[in-house]
């Protein structure tokens, strides 16, 4: 048993059964890892806090709601991670993620279904999708902030939140941001790295 999963199920503090499947998950994509490259390969020895941890954060950020809309999920973070805690901690969530990439779809059902999870997989490009109306929208490592905000116009519900994992570059990103849209935004420290950030987005228009 390694260190850092000792420390991310304690800071999680899940019940067994998440565990196992968390353990579960993990081992898929040790599995699958090689023929998709579902994450970088250097970091599969950090799949605990890297990947995991990381993901988790972004549950204790959202807002009540009874739909999320993950987008550009490709492994799985934050969406297949936050839908493996949701049904143990928010079992009304219905999660719903959307990865363009047909491999890492395939991969995204696989996992589900392993899981045991009933999470609806999307393997469509986003703007391609009927608007979702979700009461959550989150991405990790998609795209600047300025054309998730297209996609958080499109997908969430009028009163919904957004919820985007950002790095060094954030304050940068919102500056740009902030030409085109107006928006409500709230910053938390990443639990996984100094220099990044949680953001949660809500009130977004057009400027």
């Amino acid at each position: 048993m390694s260190n850092a999963r000792e420390q991310v199920l304690q800071q999680l503090s899940v019940s067994r059964e998440t565990t196992e499947r968390l353990d579960a998950y993990a081992s898929l994509l040790e599995k699958w890892n090689p023929a998709i490259n579902l994450v970088a390969p250097s970091t599969i020895k950090d799949l605990w806090t890297r990947h995991f941890l990381d993901s988790a954060q972004v549950l204790d950020l959202a807002p009540p709601g009874e739909t999320w809309m993950d987008i550009g999920t490709g492994g799985g973070f934050p969406g297949l991670i936050v839908a493996v805690l949701a049904s143990e901690m928010r079992p009304e969530l219905k999660m719903t993620c959307v990865e363009s990439d047909q491999r890492k779809a395939t991969f995204l059902r696989t996992a589900a279904r392993e899981l045991g999870l009933a999470v609806d997989i999307q393997s469509k490009r986003i703007e391609d999708l009927v608007p979702a109306q979700a009461d959550i929208l989150s991405a990790r490592a998609l795209a600047p902030l300025v054309r998730l905000l297209d996609f958080a116009e499109h997908h969430l519900a009028p009163n919904g939140r957004a919820i985007f994992l950002k790095g060094a570059n954030h304050q940068r990103e919102m500056q740009e941001a902030l030409e085109k849209w107006q928006f409500q935004a709230d910053t938390y420290p990443s639990k996984t790295d100094p220099d990044a950030v949680i953001l949660s987005l809500g009130g977004i228009r057009r400027a």
